[in-house]
């Protein structure tokens, strides 16, 4: 996107539908009182749900949270979620929202970002691989709970 850049803002719970729906077309399925929920949660000053819109239309969301490390004096932003709707794709809405995460983050007193992509969602991959992220970095393990 050029002169049509989204314009990156906080989400409200009047975007709540519409980020529900993203959400759940990428298999998270989210009703719009989960959304507000959600929202409530991450009001803090190192958590944030950003939306990108367009002349209206909201193209897509990203939610990031700044966790203080315990071997430094700084913090880890990481990326939650990231949706941009289908038909928004390949026109720098997932970029645009991403540069503003690592803004946030410099904001925060990040030293990184992390962020996961699962294995079934190579464009992803390729995406945040193409904005200078390493994909070779495995730094954790997990077990469900």
């Amino acid at each position: 996107m050029t002169d049509s850049d989204p314009t990156i803002r906080p989400a409200s719970e009047a975007d709540a539908e519409t980020i529900a729906a993203l959400f759940t077309d990428e298999g998270y399925p989210a009703g719009p009182s989960d959304i507000v929920e959600r929202l409530t949660r991450f009001g803090s000053d190192f958590s944030r749900v950003l939306v990108a819109e367009h002349e209206g239309e909201l193209l897509g969301f990203i939610a990031l949270h700044a966790m203080p490390r315990f071997e430094h004096d700084d913090r880890i932003l990481r990326v939650l979620a990231l949706v941009v709707d289908a038909g928004a794709r390949e026109r720098g809405v997932g970029h645009a929202l991403m540069a503003e995460a690592e803004r946030v983050g410099i904001e925060l007193g990040a030293a990184f970002i992390e962020i996961t992509a699962g294995h079934h969602r190579p464009e992803a991959r390729r995406l945040y691989e193409s904005l200078g992220y390493d994909g070779t970095v495995t730094a954790y393990l997990r077990k469900k709970l």
